[in-house]
Protein backbone atom coordinates (compact mmCIF):
# COMPACT_ATOMS: atom_id res chain seq x y z
CA UNK A 1 0.00 0.00 0.00
CA UNK A 2 1.04 3.68 -1.13
CA UNK A 3 1.79 5.41 2.33
CA UNK A 4 -0.97 8.61 2.58
CA UNK A 5 0.19 10.38 5.33
CA UNK A 6 -0.22 14.35 5.45
CA UNK A 7 2.81 14.48 3.84
CA UNK A 8 1.53 12.56 0.47
CA UNK A 9 -2.03 13.83 0.60
CA UNK A 10 -0.48 17.42 0.00
CA UNK A 11 1.52 16.61 -2.49
CA UNK A 12 -0.76 14.64 -4.77
CA UNK A 13 -2.95 17.55 -4.51
CA UNK A 14 -0.36 19.66 -5.67
CA UNK A 15 -0.34 17.70 -8.84
CA UNK A 16 -3.20 17.61 -8.95
CA UNK A 17 -4.20 21.72 -9.02
CA UNK A 18 -1.05 22.87 -10.08
CA UNK A 19 -0.22 23.32 -14.16
CA UNK A 20 1.86 19.50 -15.07
CA UNK A 21 3.91 21.89 -17.53
CA UNK A 22 4.42 24.39 -14.93
CA UNK A 23 5.78 21.58 -11.75
CA UNK A 24 7.84 19.97 -14.74
CA UNK A 25 10.80 22.69 -14.07
CA UNK A 26 11.03 21.68 -10.84
CA UNK A 27 11.98 18.91 -8.64
CA UNK A 28 10.40 19.29 -5.51
CA UNK A 29 11.00 17.09 -2.38
CA UNK A 30 9.24 16.65 0.60
CA UNK A 31 10.57 16.89 4.26
CA UNK A 32 13.63 14.57 4.21
CA UNK A 33 16.16 16.33 2.37
CA UNK A 34 18.01 14.42 -0.78
CA UNK A 35 15.37 11.34 -0.57
CA UNK A 36 15.10 11.95 -4.24
CA UNK A 37 18.08 13.15 -5.67
CA UNK A 38 18.40 16.89 -6.86
CA UNK A 39 17.98 17.54 -10.27
CA UNK A 40 20.54 19.76 -12.28
CA UNK A 41 18.27 20.72 -15.01
CA UNK A 42 15.78 21.58 -12.99
CA UNK A 43 14.68 24.70 -9.66
CA UNK A 44 15.22 22.08 -6.49
CA UNK A 45 12.67 22.66 -4.08
CA UNK A 46 12.42 21.42 -0.44
CA UNK A 47 8.92 21.42 0.34
CA UNK A 48 9.49 21.13 4.48
CA UNK A 49 6.43 19.35 6.84
CA UNK A 50 8.59 17.91 9.62
CA UNK A 51 9.90 19.39 12.61
CA UNK A 52 13.65 20.60 12.79
CA UNK A 53 14.60 18.37 15.36
CA UNK A 54 13.79 14.92 13.55
CA UNK A 55 16.86 12.91 13.79
CA UNK A 56 16.71 12.23 9.66
CA UNK A 57 16.49 15.92 8.72
CA UNK A 58 18.67 17.94 11.92
CA UNK A 59 22.12 16.52 11.28
CA UNK A 60 21.44 17.64 7.58
CA UNK A 61 20.70 21.08 8.23
CA UNK A 62 23.08 21.43 11.04
CA UNK A 63 26.02 21.25 8.04
CA UNK A 64 25.77 24.75 6.52
CA UNK A 65 27.56 23.44 3.13
CA UNK A 66 24.33 21.76 2.50
CA UNK A 67 22.01 24.84 2.90
CA UNK A 68 23.20 25.69 -1.23
CA UNK A 69 21.88 22.35 -2.67
CA UNK A 70 18.18 23.95 -2.96
CA UNK A 71 17.01 26.51 -4.35
CA UNK A 72 14.42 26.82 -2.28
CA UNK A 73 12.86 26.28 0.94
CA UNK A 74 9.18 26.30 1.21
CA UNK A 75 7.89 25.78 4.98
CA UNK A 76 3.66 24.71 5.57
CA UNK A 77 3.38 27.11 8.91
CA UNK A 78 5.37 30.15 9.77
CA UNK A 79 5.54 28.47 12.92
CA UNK A 80 7.95 25.42 10.71
CA UNK A 81 9.90 28.33 9.20
CA UNK A 82 10.25 30.26 12.40
CA UNK A 83 12.00 27.21 13.78
CA UNK A 84 14.41 26.47 11.13
CA UNK A 85 15.40 29.76 10.63
CA UNK A 86 16.48 29.93 14.90
CA UNK A 87 18.14 26.88 14.42
CA UNK A 88 19.92 26.62 11.59
CA UNK A 89 20.51 29.85 10.38
CA UNK A 90 18.91 29.20 6.86
CA UNK A 91 19.54 31.56 4.14
CA UNK A 92 16.39 33.44 4.61
CA UNK A 93 16.15 35.31 0.63
CA UNK A 94 15.75 31.22 -0.38
CA UNK A 95 12.66 30.52 2.06
CA UNK A 96 8.81 30.78 1.50
CA UNK A 97 5.74 29.55 3.09
CA UNK A 98 2.47 28.43 1.42
CA UNK A 99 0.48 26.68 4.17
CA UNK A 100 -1.24 23.32 3.88
CA UNK A 101 -5.14 22.75 2.12
CA UNK A 102 -7.87 20.89 2.67
CA UNK A 103 -11.22 20.33 0.17
CA UNK A 104 -13.72 19.00 2.00
CA UNK A 105 -16.55 21.41 2.91
CA UNK A 106 -19.51 19.37 3.56
CA UNK A 107 -22.96 20.17 5.18
CA UNK A 108 -22.43 20.85 8.68
CA UNK A 109 -24.93 18.54 11.00
CA UNK A 110 -26.01 20.81 13.59
CA UNK A 111 -25.25 19.40 17.32
CA UNK A 112 -28.87 19.42 19.54
CA UNK A 113 -29.14 19.38 23.45
CA UNK A 114 -29.33 16.30 24.79
CA UNK A 115 -27.29 14.25 22.14
CA UNK A 116 -24.81 11.89 22.64
CA UNK A 117 -21.66 13.19 21.31
CA UNK A 118 -19.28 11.97 19.31
CA UNK A 119 -16.12 12.42 19.15
CA UNK A 120 -13.66 10.94 16.78
CA UNK A 121 -9.40 10.87 16.74
CA UNK A 122 -7.58 10.24 12.99
CA UNK A 123 -4.08 11.43 13.79
CA UNK A 124 -1.32 8.31 14.78
CA UNK A 125 -0.90 6.95 17.90
CA UNK A 126 2.06 8.65 19.28
CA UNK A 127 0.35 12.15 18.86
CA UNK A 128 -1.49 11.65 22.09
CA UNK A 129 -4.11 8.62 21.96
CA UNK A 130 -2.63 7.76 25.78
CA UNK A 131 -3.77 11.20 26.97
CA UNK A 132 -7.29 10.98 25.10
CA UNK A 133 -8.22 7.43 26.12
CA UNK A 134 -7.81 8.54 29.91
CA UNK A 135 -9.34 11.47 29.65
CA UNK A 136 -12.36 9.59 28.49
CA UNK A 137 -12.58 7.26 31.16
CA UNK A 138 -12.62 10.77 32.97
CA UNK A 139 -15.85 10.74 31.11
CA UNK A 140 -17.11 6.87 31.66
CA UNK A 141 -20.20 8.68 33.10
CA UNK A 142 -20.90 11.36 30.73
CA UNK A 143 -22.95 11.03 27.11
CA UNK A 144 -19.57 11.00 25.14
CA UNK A 145 -18.66 8.58 22.73
CA UNK A 146 -15.11 8.46 21.30
CA UNK A 147 -14.01 6.61 17.82
CA UNK A 148 -10.54 5.84 17.17
CA UNK A 149 -8.87 5.65 13.56
CA UNK A 150 -5.19 5.47 15.00
CA UNK A 151 -2.85 2.94 13.41
CA UNK A 152 0.97 2.98 12.02
CA UNK A 153 -0.50 1.66 8.81
CA UNK A 154 -1.10 4.91 7.20
CA UNK A 155 2.28 4.65 6.46
CA UNK A 156 2.07 1.55 4.69
CA UNK A 157 2.18 -2.06 5.44
CA UNK A 158 6.24 -1.59 6.29
CA UNK A 159 5.93 0.56 8.67
CA UNK A 160 2.31 -1.18 10.56
CA UNK A 161 4.74 -4.21 10.54
CA UNK A 162 7.90 -2.18 12.28
CA UNK A 163 5.75 0.26 14.60
CA UNK A 164 2.25 -1.58 15.42
CA UNK A 165 3.12 -3.66 18.10
CA UNK A 166 5.06 -0.63 19.59
CA UNK A 167 1.03 0.84 20.58
CA UNK A 168 -0.73 -2.76 20.86
CA UNK A 169 -1.28 -1.98 24.75
CA UNK A 170 -3.28 1.49 23.47
CA UNK A 171 -5.22 -0.20 21.35
CA UNK A 172 -6.22 -2.81 23.70
CA UNK A 173 -6.93 -0.44 26.10
CA UNK A 174 -9.43 1.80 23.70
CA UNK A 175 -11.32 -1.95 23.00
CA UNK A 176 -11.86 -2.24 26.84
CA UNK A 177 -13.66 1.16 27.13
CA UNK A 178 -17.09 1.47 27.10
CA UNK A 179 -17.11 4.49 25.82
CA UNK A 180 -14.79 4.16 23.16
CA UNK A 181 -15.18 2.42 19.66
CA UNK A 182 -11.25 1.28 17.98
CA UNK A 183 -11.89 1.29 14.37
CA UNK A 184 -8.21 1.72 13.44
CA UNK A 185 -7.52 2.61 10.08
CA UNK A 186 -9.31 3.74 7.52
CA UNK A 187 -8.77 5.47 4.05
CA UNK A 188 -8.57 9.45 4.14
CA UNK A 189 -11.37 9.07 1.40
CA UNK A 190 -13.36 7.01 4.19
CA UNK A 191 -12.63 9.92 6.75
CA UNK A 192 -13.70 12.74 4.87
CA UNK A 193 -17.10 11.26 4.47
CA UNK A 194 -17.60 10.37 7.65
CA UNK A 195 -16.34 13.60 9.69
CA UNK A 196 -20.22 15.29 9.38
CA UNK A 197 -21.40 12.77 11.31
CA UNK A 198 -19.32 13.55 14.10
CA UNK A 199 -19.41 16.71 16.43
CA UNK A 200 -16.07 17.10 17.28
CA UNK A 201 -12.31 16.43 17.10
CA UNK A 202 -10.31 15.65 20.07
CA UNK A 203 -6.64 16.42 19.52
CA UNK A 204 -4.96 16.45 23.02
CA UNK A 205 -1.58 16.42 20.88
CA UNK A 206 1.92 16.24 22.78
CA UNK A 207 3.71 16.09 19.35
CA UNK A 208 4.66 19.02 18.10
CA UNK A 209 3.11 19.73 14.93
CA UNK A 210 4.40 21.94 11.88
CA UNK A 211 1.00 22.21 10.88
CA UNK A 212 -1.92 19.43 10.75
CA UNK A 213 -4.02 17.94 8.24
CA UNK A 214 -5.97 16.14 10.53
CA UNK A 215 -6.92 19.38 12.19
CA UNK A 216 -7.85 21.28 9.13
CA UNK A 217 -10.14 18.39 8.08
CA UNK A 218 -12.08 18.71 11.27
CA UNK A 219 -12.25 22.17 10.84
CA UNK A 220 -13.00 22.80 7.42
CA UNK A 221 -16.12 20.02 8.25
CA UNK A 222 -17.29 22.41 11.02
CA UNK A 223 -16.45 20.14 14.09
CA UNK A 224 -15.46 21.58 17.07
CA UNK A 225 -12.30 20.95 17.77
CA UNK A 226 -10.38 20.70 21.02
CA UNK A 227 -6.92 20.47 20.82
CA UNK A 228 -4.10 21.25 22.90
CA UNK A 229 -1.69 24.89 21.84
CA UNK A 230 1.63 22.46 20.81
CA UNK A 231 3.73 23.06 17.79
CA UNK A 232 1.67 25.18 15.29
CA UNK A 233 -1.75 23.97 16.08
CA UNK A 234 -2.64 27.65 17.20
CA UNK A 235 -1.45 28.73 14.10
CA UNK A 236 -4.00 26.11 11.97
CA UNK A 237 -6.34 26.22 14.11
CA UNK A 238 -6.57 30.47 14.69
CA UNK A 239 -9.26 31.19 17.03
CA UNK A 240 -11.73 28.52 16.23
CA UNK A 241 -10.75 25.64 18.41
CA UNK A 242 -11.19 25.20 22.26
CA UNK A 243 -7.51 25.22 23.74
CA UNK A 244 -6.22 23.25 26.40
CA UNK A 245 -2.43 24.85 27.52
CA UNK A 246 0.13 21.95 26.75
CA UNK A 247 1.55 20.54 29.56
CA UNK A 248 4.11 17.51 30.36
CA UNK A 249 2.07 16.44 32.87
CA UNK A 250 0.28 13.96 31.03
CA UNK A 251 -2.11 13.04 33.91
CA UNK A 252 -2.74 16.62 34.41
CA UNK A 253 -2.75 17.34 31.14
CA UNK A 254 -5.90 14.65 30.63
CA UNK A 255 -7.95 15.83 33.41
CA UNK A 256 -7.93 19.10 31.90
CA UNK A 257 -8.77 18.43 28.71
CA UNK A 258 -11.81 16.20 29.95
CA UNK A 259 -12.78 19.56 31.57
CA UNK A 260 -12.58 21.37 28.32
CA UNK A 261 -14.72 18.65 26.18
CA UNK A 262 -17.44 18.82 29.09
CA UNK A 263 -17.63 22.90 29.03
CA UNK A 264 -17.38 22.54 24.88
CA UNK A 265 -20.66 19.63 25.20
CA UNK A 266 -22.88 22.16 26.97
CA UNK A 267 -22.53 24.57 24.93
CA UNK A 268 -22.32 23.29 21.99
CA UNK A 269 -26.27 23.35 20.80
CA UNK A 270 -26.12 27.55 21.83
CA UNK A 271 -27.00 29.62 18.45
CA UNK A 272 -23.80 31.51 19.78
CA UNK A 273 -21.37 28.27 18.88
CA UNK A 274 -23.51 26.88 16.17
CA UNK A 275 -22.74 30.36 14.36
CA UNK A 276 -18.87 30.02 15.25
CA UNK A 277 -19.00 26.96 13.78
CA UNK A 278 -20.69 28.16 10.49
CA UNK A 279 -18.11 31.10 10.37
CA UNK A 280 -15.09 28.49 10.53
CA UNK A 281 -16.12 26.46 7.54
CA UNK A 282 -16.27 29.82 5.70
CA UNK A 283 -12.87 30.85 6.67
CA UNK A 284 -11.36 27.67 6.24
CA UNK A 285 -13.39 27.38 2.74
CA UNK A 286 -11.65 31.00 2.16
CA UNK A 287 -8.04 30.67 2.88
CA UNK A 288 -7.61 26.92 2.80
CA UNK A 289 -9.16 25.34 0.18
CA UNK A 290 -6.63 23.87 -2.15
CA UNK A 291 -8.16 26.21 -5.51
CA UNK A 292 -6.27 29.26 -3.38
CA UNK A 293 -3.00 27.26 -2.29
CA UNK A 294 -2.85 26.57 -6.27
CA UNK A 295 -2.91 30.18 -6.95
CA UNK A 296 -0.38 30.49 -4.55
CA UNK A 297 1.79 27.35 -5.94
CA UNK A 298 1.41 29.04 -9.44
CA UNK A 299 2.73 32.05 -8.59
CA UNK A 300 5.50 31.36 -6.69
CA UNK A 301 6.83 28.77 -9.47
CA UNK A 302 5.90 31.17 -12.14
CA UNK A 303 7.93 34.55 -10.42
CA UNK A 304 10.87 31.59 -10.44
CA UNK A 305 10.28 30.66 -13.56
CA UNK A 306 10.31 34.65 -14.76
CA UNK A 307 13.53 35.58 -12.63
CA UNK A 308 15.70 33.14 -14.36
CA UNK A 309 15.08 34.18 -17.70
Amino acid sequence: MTPLGGTELQHNFLSKYVDNELLSHFSICTSVPEKIPLDKNKVNILWQKNAPNQPNIAPWFQDQDNHNKYDWYVFNSNWNYEKYRDAFNLPTEKCHVIKNGVINFPERQPFKKGQRLRLLFHPTPWRGLNVLLATMQLLEKENVELDVYSSCEIYGKQFQKDNDESYQDLYDQARSLKNVNYIGYRSNEFILSKLPYYHMFAYPSIWEETSCISLLESLSAGLYCVVTNYGALYETGADFPAYVNYETNLENLAFQFAGAIRMCRDTLHEPVIQEHLDEQQKYYKRFYCWSKRALEWSNFLASIINEKQ
